[in-house]
């Protein structure tokens, strides 16, 4: 299992590893105040107790896990974008990355569903 998210990248397949560096950096962005941690083996952003978002990569695809919540609070921008989900995940693809606000905009509501639940 990778120590940390810079192990977890580089031993990713060759041509997602721009992605997963790309996701990486716009996750810290918008959650600031979390932790970098590896957690079901693989990275996640932590505050508090609770993983408000992570993401893992495939043999030809990422996937991006939020919050059931986060998923359905912006299901029309998923889908606006070309995107797949699940209940917890979107998948995607070199082809067919996650635009920059709606990783934001994803994380974000992660976040408010995450302090919902502490409360």
């Amino acid at each position: 299992m990778p120590a940390d998210h810079d192990t977890y990248i580089a031993e990713a397949p060759e041509d997602l590893r721009p992605l997963l560096a790309r996701l990486r950096a716009q996750l810290a962005s918008a959650l600031p105040d979390a932790e970098e941690v590896i957690a079901y083996k693989m990275p996640g952003f932590r505050i508090g107790q609770s993983i408000v978002a992570g993401y893992a990569a495939f043999s030809r695809q990422c996937g991006l896990y939020l919050s059931p919540a986060a998923i359905m609070a912006c299901a029309d921008d998923i889908a606006a974008a070309g995107l797949k989900a699940t209940k917890t995940g979107i998948t995607f693809s070199p082809r067919q990355a996650i635009p920059d606000d709606l990783v934001r905009k994803l994380a974000l509501a992660s976040r408010q569903d995450q302090r919902r639940s502490a409360t």
